[in-house]
């Protein structure tokens, strides 16, 4: 009997993760720019990236997307953005202002190409696996 509650205990752990309600705006910011680096790192993988804001003064920016494995499923690996790329990010902006976004709800990242390369959930809604998830 202790032996199953503590199992019990254990697996939510497992499954639990931090919300970030209040922590985002709800609109989307685009920023158009050039890929500084691509970070493959848990629990977060990081995509940064230069771009001009309004008045034209560089920006760095920060992306929080999901682990390497959740990217795999879109076919990232080390090599997907390297420095220099041309890129757009929309996310949602953190409140206080900072140039950091999270990558997930409503999220798009699309290479210079115009390539989708990366769709984040719709809200409400399950989150589907890349086109690289079958593979």
């Amino acid at each position: 009997m202790i032996l199953t509650a503590a199992l019990s205990a254990a697996s939510g752990f497992g499954l639990a993760h931090h919300g970030d309600a209040g922590r985002y705006e709800d609109a989307l910011t685009t920023v158009i720019g050039t890929v500084v680096e691509l970070q493959l790192v848990n629990p977060h993988s990081i995509i940064i990236v230069d771009g001009a804001d309004k008045s034209g003064k560089m920006i760095r920016w920060r992306g929080e997307l999901g682990s390497p494995v959740n990217l795999k499923s879109w076919c990232w690996d080390k090599d997907s953005f390297k420095a220099g790329d041309k890129v757009t990010i929309v996310g949602r902006r953190l409140k206080n202002g900072q140039p950091y976004m999270t990558l997930s709800e409503n999220a798009r990242v699309i290479d210079a190409n115009g390539k989708e390369r990366f769709r984040g959930n719709d809200p409400g809604k399950p989150i589907e696996p890349g086109p690289c998830a079958a593979r």
